[in-house]
Order: structure tokens, then sequence, then C-alpha cells
């Protein structure tokens, strides 16, 4: 399934009974911003998820800033949200720039939804195009049915992947921006650096300036020095924007390597 929607199809399904919008916008150096903006002015129908609170576990060191949320938690998320298990369409947007609806997209698919689209461009490209907007909360919805079931090995654990770096069996991608990768900046985490053997493919090269994933062609292009026939895994500072460049190959029609969700902000404090 193609994991992107245009403004204009989203705008041309709004009366549609099996869909479902979830606002994602979220700022880590603001956490706040993001329901503060949804409560300003939203997408017409659309609920709202925090990164902090629905799209992760609380922070710890061995699991890093931002661990996938329980299963439980989830599921019970999406049941509140009305979803039905494959048969609601879920459509997910962020400010621009998929950061977070990337990460939320790739959580619904993980546990088992996979009628879930990110709008291409986001609010910004909604707004530009004049597209209705509101400030009014949705009702609540009658529940929904959700039975998670986390697909196997879409994801590695810290273990399994010292082992493999060991063996030289994996290639790891890091994708955060270059300056973090090289260790020339560190904004967040408490070390600078990268996971050793790792080489790099900042998440943001997969987006134009104006917010719109690139083509799948260009991607393609991007991706050509890497066999993802081979076992592959992306990371980030903590299993967020990572998610980006899974958006992206899949849009590209490419093979999703895995991701490990604890991220630079895991590894580090391994190393303290």
């Amino acid at each position: 399934m193609e994991p992107l929607i245009s403004a204009q199809t989203l705008a041309e399904l709004l009366d549609e009974p099996e869909l479902i919008i979830v606002d994602c916008r979220f700022r880590l150096q603001n956490p706040n911003w993001g329901r503060q903006q949804y409560y300003q002015n939203h997408i017409p129908r659309a609920d709202y998820l925090d990164l902090n609170q629905d799209l992760s576990a609380p922070p710890n060191a061995l699991q890093g800033r931002h661990p996938l949320p329980p299963m439980t938690q989830f599921a019970q998320t999406l049941c509140q949200l009305g979803v039905r298990q494959n048969q609601t369409l879920v459509v997910v947007y962020d400010q621009a720039q998929p950061a977070f609806a990337a990460r939320l997209w790739w959580l619904f698919r993980y546990w088992g939804h996979n009628l879930v689209r990110v709008l291409d461009g986001g609010w910004v490209a909604w707004q530009a195009q004049g597209y209705p907007t509101t400030s009014t909360i949705p009702e609540r919805k009658e529940n929904g049915q959700f039975i998670p079931q986390a697909q196997p090995n879409w994801t590695l654990e810290c273990s399994e992947l010292k082992r493999q770096i060991q063996n030289q069996s994996l290639t790891l991608v890091d994708c955060r921006d270059a300056v973090r990768y090289r260790g020339e900046v560190e904004p967040i985490d408490p070390i600078a650096g990268h996971i050793p053997g790792a080489i790099n493919h900042p998440w943001r090269e997969a987006c134009t300036p104006e917010g719109f994933l690139r083509t799948p062609q260009e991607i393609q292009s991007q991706w050509a020095d890497i066999d993802l026939a081979h076992p592959t895994a992306v990371y980030c500072g903590s299993g967020v924007t990572a998610c980006v460049n899974l958006l992206a190959l899949a849009h590209a029609q490419l093979p999703q390597p895995q991701l490990y969700p604890g991220g630079w902000s895991a590894w580090c404090n391994h190393l303290i």
C-alpha cells in the first residue's frame, strides 16, 4: 500500500465513515507546542496523539528517550480513537516534514494495522491548498476493535545489535543529521558520536525543503550505495526520525530495514 496520501485525496475522503485522522505535531524542545497548535486549528475530524504520552513509553537509560509504547497501551489508544483493525483507514499528519507522523505510521504497521497513510506535506500543505480547518474537537467515537500483534524481526535489541556488529553481519544506518553523526554537535544526549560501523543517511534528505517526501526515483538514488537485500538496520536518536527513512523506503518500494528503537540515546548510556 502506498504510504502517502495527498491533501487533495484526503479532502475528498473527509466524509467517509471509515476514516480516522490523527494530528501528531510535536517539538522536542517544546513538548506542549503540538497539542497547543491542535487546539487552535487542525484538519476536521482529527484527533491528537502526543509523542511522549501516546507514541512512547517513559524514557529510561536502557531503552532511550522514546521507547516503544507498551502493546496494551497502544491498543487501548487505538480503540479509543475508533480504529477497527484493517478496516479503518488512518491518516496521520505532522507540521510539514513527517518526523513524528512517520513514527506513528510505523507503530500502526508494527502492531498489525496496515491501513495507514501519511499526509504528504503535512499541515502546511493542507493549509496552503486552502482546505478546511477547525478548532472543534471531535466527539468521542464508539470504541474500535484492535488486537495488537507485533511484527517479528522488525526491531533490534541492543544485545542483538552488538552481536551483529561484532560479526559484521549487518549494515547499520544512522539517520541523524551529519553533524551529530560525526560527533561535532550533540544537543540532546550525553555523549557525541555514532555507533561503530554505522554509515550516515540523514532523514531530512528524504524530504524536500517544503516538507514533501522526495520521489521514489530520488529515494532509490539516495540509497543506491546500500544493498537492502543484505540485513540492514536504521537508528536515530531515539527511534523517531529514523522512521522517516523507513517511510521513504516504503514509498520507493524498497525493502524495509529493521529499527533499533533505543537509538543513540540508549546506546551511549551503555557507554557511561
